[in-house]
């Protein structure tokens, strides 16, 4: 279950007037101006607390950028709600992992039924909002209610693709104690996860939400994943942290990616005329990418079986089974005892090397 956020929580008092606690006025009364979360302060504080030209200031500016400003948005998403669903979703994935209690073999029934029913109605809600924001050009035909219940229907095939990457981070990890260690605790499952539930409904059409979701697993983990990259089954991400994969990237089956890794776009100079366009990299089955190597651009090719070596740069593409390295760099040891220094060294290439 996701931490509690406090949704709805208020703070005791608003300071002003040299930091006397001014309280809250239970009903709107004339002459005042609403602040957050209800907060009334009177035209008179303002004035008392010399804080009268600074609200006028801000305001006039809400005038001047009006994309920045959400004021009686019906429509608004819920972020709050977003986030909750993502881990009722994973409770689904992974039942009686994350539950506050043992979950009962004969409470299965009901605990499913419970968290299906909790997602169909708070997702369906947060769709309707994501169209009623889309210009009516792009929205799609198809209604919140269909779109939900396809995406639920799906589950059951995100479950296939998320037992493969379950595997394989065990079989590619011998730290990995066993399969529940790295369910509870492995940040590039959490990711993954999050991801194969976003592409679902990226593909759905669902503006806006999946991105919501995938950059909270990013925020998270440190691991960047654009619900639109197209990913194979046994996905292998270990460590994660700094891995970014761009929209429009194709991962083939049995990836390992590690640490750092980037598989971006040569330039974004275009900004949204680039739009559709294929500017991220694909990678072929069977490739292992090493920490800190960056692959840009859309037509790069990552053939199979292709090894890539730490801090590689690469922006063309590689014939399969090729091992990529970058030369390796001279270095010098110097003794603090009172000898000749340490003779230059060149390091061996050792292919299997990982932190």
């Amino acid at each position: 279950m996701p931490p509690s956020r406090g949704v709805g929580a208020r703070p005791a008092a608003v300071f002003g007037n040299g930091g006397a606690a001014l309280p809250y006025s239970a009903q709107p009364r004339a002459g005042t101006r609403p602040g957050p979360k209800g907060i009334r302060v009177t035209k008179k504080q303002q004035e008392s607390s010399g804080i009268g030209p600074i609200v006028k200031g801000i305001l006039t500016n809400y005038e001047e950028y009006p994309s920045l400003i959400k004021v009686g948005a019906a429509n608004q998403i819920n972020k709050e709600i977003i986030i909750d669903v993502i881990y009722k979703l994973r409770s689904l994935i992974f039942p009686g992992f994350f539950s506050q209690k043992p979950l009962k073999p004969d409470y299965l029934v009901y605990h499913v039924g419970n968290l299906v029913e909790y997602v169909q109605y708070h997702l369906q809600k947060q769709i309707r909002r994501a169209y009623n924001q889309e210009p009516i050009d792009r929205r799609t035909l198809t209604g919140p209610e269909t779109v939900t219940r396809v995406f639920l229907e799906r589950l059951p095939a995100i479950r296939d693709l998320l037992a493969t990457d379950v595997e394989a981070a065990y079989d590619g990890d011998p730290a990995a104690f066993n399969h529940d260690e790295v369910i509870l605790s492995y940040p590039g499952i959490f990711a993954t996860t999050v991801n194969r539930l976003a592409h679902e409904l990226y593909l759905l059409g669902v503006p806006l939400i999946p991105r919501m979701m995938t950059e909270y697993a990013h925020g998270v983990t440190g691991i960047d994943i654009h619900p639109g990259a197209s990913i194979g089954h046994h996905l292998f991400i270990d460590h994660g942290t700094g891995i970014v994969i761009g929209e429009t990237t194709v991962i083939g089956n049995h990836v390992k990616i590690y640490q750092g890794v980037t598989l971006g776009a040569l330039s974004t100079r275009g900004g949204q005329l680039l739009g559709g366009v294929k500017r991220h990299p694909t990678i072929e089955d069977h490739v292992t990418i090493y920490s800190g190597a960056s692959i840009l651009g859309g037509a790069t090719v990552i053939g199979e079986g292709v090894v890539i070596g730490s801090n590689a740069f690469i922006t063309k593409s590689i014939p399969e089974k090729t091992k990529v390295s970058v030369k390796n760099t001279e270095l010098q040891f110097i003794s603090n005892a009172k000898k000749d220094p340490a003779p230059e060294s060149l390091q061996e290439e050792f292919w299997d090397w990982v932190i």
